[in-house]
């Protein structure tokens, strides 16, 4: 009876020791309204893995793509509430809810996802929004320069843009509107049929969606408005609770895992834009660039909208001017 009283008792230390080398501490669900065919899908994906593989198992993910868990505009509170753990979706989506964030998506002029991406992360670092305070953030990535493309009327003057119906949401659309056109709200996956169809004359998108949602199909012309490119911030977050159940030497495997995937999600938006282009001029497409002094006069037309965001970052007590400036000083 001693014996296997004994023996007992060392399987149950046994049992205690084991779940500390291998078990699993931590299940998260991760929500992602991208398809699983995406490239961003893909790499979201691969990061839950990624950190599967570099705590050892200590922390586990299910991936849900395609917006099976929450739906994008719904993404960011279902982290908050447990719905999910982990989310991926824009911060667009709940415009006016980010203020300091949403400096980023301005028309400032960027040239690639690389840039749009180090804007977006180096912004929060330095703000460490409250706006954010009630989840975890990982890591944040911004598309390729949004431009200008139209069916039917090559627009490489302002004066181009007079009385053009151009698809365009949130900045875009107001960018529209400076620059003399008039913006059709309508949600990127109709924007097909309204260009087919003769709805709108011309839309504003990234150009990777030339050949994600086949827009170089029906775009005739596109216009290189590098001067008043925007972006749209992706985010990654975690649930707070869910990120401090993990424990610590986890925590700090992650959050470098964080730092090169930001950096992946700008390289795969950078070479779909390379592939949208391409697949743009393959349907025949043509590329008007803007000359220098038409480009600037693009910039300045652009300034109503900046000064809009900071008549709206100063009403909710921020320093617009000095988070715009920090915005704009990391582009340079």
């Amino acid at each position: 009876m001693k014996r296997l009283l004994t023996t007992f008792l060392a399987a149950a230390v046994f049992c205690l020791v084991l779940p500390a080398e291998g078990r699993t501490e931590v299940k998260l669900t991760y929500s992602n309204f991208f398809p699983p065919t995406n490239h961003q899908s893909q790499l979201a994906e691969a990061w839950c893995r990624e950190v599967e593989k570099r705590t050892g198992g200590k922390v586990v993910i299910e991936y849900y793509p395609g917006g099976t868990l929450t739906k994008a505009k719904q993404c960011y509170d279902g982290v908050v509430e447990g719905l999910s753990d982990v989310g991926l979706s824009c911060l667009a989506y709940s415009r006016g809810r980010f203020p300091v964030m949403a400096a980023v998506d301005l028309p400032l002029g960027y040239t690639s996802a690389a840039q749009a991406t180090a804007t977006a992360n180096a912004v929060y670092e330095k703000f460490r929004p409250e706006e954010l305070a009630d989840v975890e953030p990982m890591y944040f990535n911004g598309h390729g320069p949004g431009l200008l493309f139209t069916v039917n009327k090559p627009v490489g003057t302002l004066a181009d843009m007079r009385g053009v119906k151009i698809r365009a949401t949130g900045n875009s659309a107001k960018l529209v509107e400076a620059l003399g056109g008039t913006p059709v709200a309508k949600p990127m996956p109709e924007n097909y049929q309204l260009l087919q169809k003769g709805v709108v004359d011309g839309s504003m998108h990234p150009i990777e969606s030339n050949k994600s949602f086949k827009l170089g199909e029906v775009c005739k012309y596109g216009t290189d408005s590098f001067s008043v490119a925007y972006t749209t911030v992706f985010f990654i977050v975690m649930n707070k609770g869910k990120w401090a159940a993990i424990d610590p030497d986890s925590q700090k495997i992650i959050r470098k895992i964080n730092k090169e995937w930001a950096a992946k999600h700008a390289a795969a938006w950078d070479e779909a834009d390379a592939e949208g282009r391409r697949f743009f001029l393959d349907q025949g497409g043509e590329i008007v660039e803007l000359a220098p002094e038409e480009a600037e006069a693009w910039a300045k037309a652009a300034q109503p909208v900046l000064d809009g965001y900071l008549a709206e970052a100063n009403e909710k007590g921020l320093d617009g001017e000095a988070i715009l400036a920090f915005t704009r000083s990391t582009l340079k």
